[in-house]
């Protein structure tokens, strides 16, 4: 499968990417299956260098905090008034619980029986496997301030596992074990930021990827604007015994 970065900085749309938004295809029955994970803030223009938003097959939503999701609502609009319709039926949506109305409450004057002749919507569950295509997507709940997952997403016998954000928590073994391709949230800094429960570090998202055993890259994303890539990517490689890479908005990737 081949992943495409779309946005990957964090917190906020940065002045060289949007928030996070990592578009994930691959090839089944003749055609390219499409999967976006996250629609952050900015990301929605950006993906259309890419792909016609409306072709895509499935959208998974990490959590619920703007800068994964909030450019749902203008692929609401694109899918809603687009001439001569999308062609297409409702997107798949897999979400935390009660994304549909959470949309809705962001967008401003539809509720969310609008968005169900757009979108429609599932409940993330921790460890509940879907698929879509040849994607089988597990999510795994992770630790942030409100309910969200990471996604390990299984293709072709190759492995893309997605953090979104989290700190550490046993549900990264999981995520990680034998993966092809780790995106790490690598939001904060060591020695600059304390507080737990939010955030990876670079070396903490090292140091879940060795406890994991078997991955072979480790690729650090969402970082906010502040943060200097290369100090991330030193604190990541005091730990990791192969390169570290760092996530490049608009990067087509094989995994």
């Amino acid at each position: 499968m081949d992943v495409t970065i779309i946005g990957c900085s964090g917190s906020f749309a940065g002045p060289d990417s949007p928030a996070s938004c990592y578009l994930v295809q691959a090839e089944q029955e003749g055609r390219t299956w499409s999967i976006v994970l996250d629609l952050g803030n900015g990301a929605l223009g950006s993906l259309q260098r890419h792909i016609r938003p409306y072709a895509v097959d499935a959208v998974l939503l990490s959590h619920l905090h703007v800068d994964h999701c909030i450019d749902m609502c203008g692929l609401y609009v694109m899918m809603k008034y687009v001439p001569g319709g999308p062609g297409r039926g409702p997107v798949r949506t897999w979400g935390p619980s009660g994304t549909g109305a959470h949309l809705a409450r962001a967008y401003g004057d539809v509720d969310s029986e609008d968005l169900l002749g757009v979108f429609a919507f599932s409940d993330l569950r921790h460890r509940d496997s879907f698929r879509v295509g040849p994607f089988e997507v597990t999510p795994y709940r992770v630790r942030h301030p409100v309910e969200a997952y990471a996604f390990r997403v299984e293709a072709r016998g190759r492995v893309l596992a997605y953090t979104g954000d989290t700190d550490e928590c046993d549900a990264l073994g999981d995520l990680m074990a034998g993966a092809d391709l780790v995106l790490a949230d690598s939001a904060f800094v060591d020695g600059r930021d304390t507080v737990t429960g939010i955030h990876l570090s670079g070396s903490r998202a090292a140091a879940a990827a060795v406890r994991a055993g078997g991955v072979e890259r480790l690729m650090l994303t969402h970082m906010p604007a502040w943060n200097d890539p290369e100090v991330c990517r030193a604190q990541a490689a005091a730990v990791w015994p192969g390169e570290v890479e760092i996530a490049k908005p608009g990067a087509t990737y094989s995994v």
